[in-house]
């Protein structure tokens, strides 16, 4: 049954990583769910409050990693809020209609068609907000990784 606990809580490890690039896959929650399944297969006692607490600031962290990246991204390269909305609506859209590349592509033609349909702006005005975006994307990517890196550790560290 051991070794049953294990594979789940590091399946579980794996799929938060894998809602890093599926966005519609919530990472966070598969995180949450490994350290649940410890604490199920294994012991709560090993996971004290301080651990909890950690660990749920570091949940904050992700949402606001993500909110602040694209926000940041967008309006650095002179985005608008229809930006920022479009650029999300492409990167849950995206993966679905361009397996793979839609990651990529989603978010950058979501801002691209944002700015040009709601705030008509220029063409060229409009591609520097979705690259923006898809800067903005890239970076909440590698920030939520690296905090995901940082949990897992934190986790190991207290077992």
């Amino acid at each position: 049954m051991e070794v049953v606990g294990w594979i789940l809580v590091i399946a579980c490890f794996i799929v938060s990583f894998v809602g890093l690039v599926y966005p519609i896959i919530p990472g966070v929650i598969f995180l949450l769910g490994g350290f649940l399944l410890y604490g199920l297969f294994f012991s709560f006692a090993d996971l004290s409050w301080w651990f909890w607490a950690i660990e749920i600031l570091f949940v904050v962290l992700l949402f606001g990693a993500d909110m602040v990246a694209n926000a940041f991204g967008i309006k650095k390269f002179g985005g608008s809020n229809a930006g920022m909305w479009g650029s999300t609506i492409g990167l849950l859209i995206g993966p679905f209609v361009i397996p793979f590349a839609g990651i990529l592509i989603g978010p950058f033609l979501g801002a691209v068609i944002a700015e040009l349909a709601v705030e008509r702006r220029t063409v060229n005005e409009a591609v520097k907000s979705g690259i923006g975006s898809l800067i903005g994307f890239l970076t909440s990517t590698v920030v939520k990784g690296v905090i995901q890196v940082v949990m897992i550790v934190v986790f190991f560290i207290t077992i």
